[in-house]
């Protein structure tokens, strides 16, 4: 899954719940249920999301929504093999974006 957000520091939990294509409330959810998920928040209590969050967001949707974890199970999946699922998504992502791309190159000949 490709996620399209700007380089930024910070993100708001709209535009990354708009990225992920899913509820502002699975994001706190998933806030309160992973532990590797800890955005700030600033004075009014508003969340700012890091690029690192993201790239938690990332492993955790793909875990959930893709491979079809629990969240138990993907809770210990995460603190068992944290490194070495982490390795294999990066690898994943980046092939899919080579993909996304040979696709453009191929619709423009």
């Amino acid at each position: 899954m490709q996620i399209e957000l700007p380089e930024k520091r910070y993100y708001g939990i709209g535009e990354v719940a708009k990225a992920f294509g899913v509820n502002t409330s699975l994001i706190r959810f998933w806030e309160k249920e992973f532990d590797a998920l800890k955005p700030k928040k600033n004075a009014k209590g508003n969340r700012k999301f890091t690029p690192q969050d993201i790239t938690n967001l990332k492993l955790i949707y793909h875990l959930v929504k893709e491979r079809g974890f629990t969240l138990d199970g993907a809770k210990t999946h995460l603190k068992e093999n944290r490194q070495k699922t982490l390795g294999k998504f990066e690898i994943i992502d980046k092939l899919e974006l080579i993909k996304s791309e040979l696709i453009k190159i191929k619709d423009q000949l």
